[in-house]
């Protein structure tokens, strides 16, 4: 019988700073899933993007693309795919100003453009190599997220002309595209639902921008200690950092494990 739910962003929280998960973090999940315990990952990622994740730790809950594909110990009960036709009028334009997108659904991911500097660092941070070309990719298929490369601040004329999208920011060279009023809260709440707990028995950790909505939606909201200064001022607690143990800690603090 499981009595509560643990919500895990990836980067910077499941993995450390070089994309490997401390042990300490290992040997905690084993321990929440003994205790009867729901243990689902909740990321900007596609799922395609954590898979090796997910057998590692046995996780068969997830909240994926910012909440827009989520599946509840492995079936989905939730997507939230962008409109064509906004994604249409908005890779005209982008094409127009050489900006480059990349699209994304549940299985794979194409680029609008090939050899791009912006596309092959942002990736590269993830230890992602460069996607396939296909501009044409969305036409065809159901995207649940879209990549916008471009510096700060430059994606402002997108954000004021297409009120249907919603842009959020990752990396100094891209932005998450996801339809408008798509987060991590949402799809947390799906999976919420499918649980059938209450949400006071459910947790989440987190480090970045795009985990807001996460720490604000669910009971108790939890910041690694390498998160974002604007994550910590919303959450019920801070733990240490990835490096230092920061999940083990937080979830020894709330006695889960």
């Amino acid at each position: 019988m499981h009595n509560k739910i643990v919500f895990f962003d990836i980067d910077g929280t499941i993995l450390d700073h070089d994309k490997q998960i401390p042990l300490s973090t290992k040997k905690s999940i084993q321990k929440l899933k003994e205790n009867g315990v729901y243990v689902a990952i909740a990321t900007g990622r596609a799922p395609f993007m954590f898979e090796d994740i997910r057998k590692e730790l046995q996780i068969e809950s997830y909240v994926s693309f910012n909440g827009q594909y989520v599946v509840f110990e492995g079936e989905t009960v939730y997507e939230n795919p962008i409109a064509t036709e906004e994604l249409t009028n908005l890779y005209r334009k982008t094409e127009q100003m050489e900006y480059p997108i990349v699209f994304m659904n549940n299985q794979e991911m194409r680029a609008s453009v090939g050899n791009h500097p912006f596309i092959t660092e942002s990736m590269g941070s993830l230890k992602f190599d460069y996607p396939k070309v296909d501009p044409e990719f969305y036409q065809s298929n159901k995207i649940h997220q879209a990549l916008l490369f471009c510096e700060k601040e430059e994606e402002a004329p997108f954000v004021q002309s297409h009120d249907q999208l919603h842009f959020l920011r990752w990396h100094d060279y891209s932005c998450d595209i996801l339809p408008s009023g798509g987060s991590k809260a949402v799809g947390v709440e799906k999976l919420i639902q499918a649980s059938g707990l209450d949400i006071k028995d459910t947790f989440a950790f987190g480090d970045g921008l795009n985990d807001i909505e996460m720490i604000k939606e669910t009971g108790t909201g939890i910041a690694m200690g390498n998160a974002v200064p604007e994550l910590k001022k919303v959450a019920d607690f801070t733990t240490d950092s990835v490096d230092l143990d920061g999940i083990q800690k937080g979830l020894a603090y709330f006695q889960l494990v």
